[in-house]
């Protein structure tokens, strides 16, 4: 039976309701409109994360992620934190004190990587490159011969503020021929940019609930390779709150994770991985964001505008669009949203003469070809 609630306090919600009530529609980086059965899901009332109940669908969530990620061979882990936190937790982990990590940057959250590093009393050796460039297998190589010393390797797999993506399969077949550590930052690519854990040899992949699985911020995922437990294991100082075998032990043993989760989230991602099912799996999820991104993307060249993605190497989720001569990309960003879509401003070094549209989440084709119509207006409005 399904229990009902009446409001005694309508009054206090309604009052904050009407500071954050929907205005727009969402095509921005994240966090991203949720899907209605996300809503739902996570209006049901709290229980204890110890219960029966919550270690079940604790112990459903991470089996249909596994699925979802091909990582047979990962322990699936759950962090109540943003995505950021995974990245704390793979330096602190598995490197130690002192040691360095070959960050590979094409953007500002790759630089982000590299600020954790060095904030974790790690030494970050750079190998960057020029926003809309992805890193090249060749150029990781040449990299890792001359600082064999690294202990491992980060990728930023979707870059979100230039809508970059790498290659990812190509790059860690280097970097296991180097024999490093492989991290992943998959926050804006999970659930939107296809990921085989195992069949590419990652050994920590992570991302954001917040982002292409369409549910609220809150929840971190990650898949874990053995080889980093085993590092882990014997590493000193790798803190409590991000300690991964004390992860790996909860999920065993208690079904669930060493502090309090956000329980809403969890329904909501395991809401999300029922649908990918219930929408033929895996392989027409990722179709439909390739359909939505190809459809944002020949949008806005067709306007004459450029993205600044090199071709090959397009985000799936996110597209980061060059505004033309003598234009901003947060007059873009305003005047779209003086007609009601939030699209995203540019990000990082390239803030000025970009602006974003995000394919994440929950939208319909229609939402995009209204956006689409609405931003040539924009564009033509601006140019004068």
């Amino acid at each position: 039976m399904e229990l009902k609630f009446e409001m005694e306090y309508e009054s206090a919600y309604k009052e904050v309701y009407e500071m954050v009530k929907p205005k727009y529609r969402l095509f921005t980086a994240g966090p991203v409109a949720c899907f209605p059965e996300v809503l739902a899901i996570m209006s049901v009332q709290m229980f204890s994360h110890r219960s029966a109940e919550a270690k079940a669908v604790h112990v459903d969530t991470l089996e249909r992620l596994k699925k979802f990620l091909e990582a047979d061979k990962g322990e699936i882990i759950l962090f109540p934190s943003s995505g950021t936190g995974f990245m704390e937790s793979a330096v602190r982990n598995t490197v130690p004190r002192g040691g360095k990590v070959l960050v590979t940057t094409v953007g500002a959250f790759g630089d982000r990587f590299a600020e954790v590093v060095e904030s974790n009393g790690r030494e970050a050796v750079i190998l960057r490159k020029d926003p809309g460039y992805a890193v090249k297998p060749e150029e990781l190589d040449d990299a890792l011969r001359k600082n064999p010393d690294v202990h491992a390797v980060t990728i930023t797999y979707n870059e979100t503020s230039t809508g970059v993506l790498n290659p990812l399969p190509e790059l860690a077949k280097v970097v296991h021929e180097h024999d490093k550590l492989l991290f992943v930052d998959a926050v804006s690519a999970m659930g939107g940019a296809d990921i085989k854990f195992d069949e590419w040899g990652l050994d920590i992949v992570f991302a954001s609930s917040q982002k292409a699985f369409g549910v609220p911020p809150g929840l971190a995922v990650a898949a874990v390779s053995e080889r980093v437990f085993e590092i882990a294991e014997k590493m000193p100082e790798r803190g409590w709150y991000f300690d991964l075998p004390l992860y790996k032990k909860f999920n065993e043993k208690k079904k669930g994770t060493p502090s309090t989760p956000p329980l809403p989230q969890i329904f909501g991602l395991n809401v999300v991985l029922r649908i990918v099912e219930k929408m033929g799996g895996k392989k027409a999820w990722l179709e439909m964001y390739r359909k939505r991104n190809e459809t944002i993307r020949n949008g806005v060249i067709d306007m004459g505008l450029s993205v600044l993605a090199e071709p090959g190497y397009e985000s799936p989720t996110i597209t980061a669009v060059v505004v033309p001569e003598g234009m901003k990309g947060v007059d873009v960003y305003n005047a779209m949203r003086e007609r009601g879509f939030e699209l995203a401003k540019g990000y990082g070094s390239v803030a000025e003469k970009t602006f974003r549209i995000g394919n994440m989440g929950y939208m319909t084709f229609q939402d995009i070809d209204e956006m689409l119509a609405n931003l040539r207006e924009v564009i033509a409005e601006l140019r004068g």
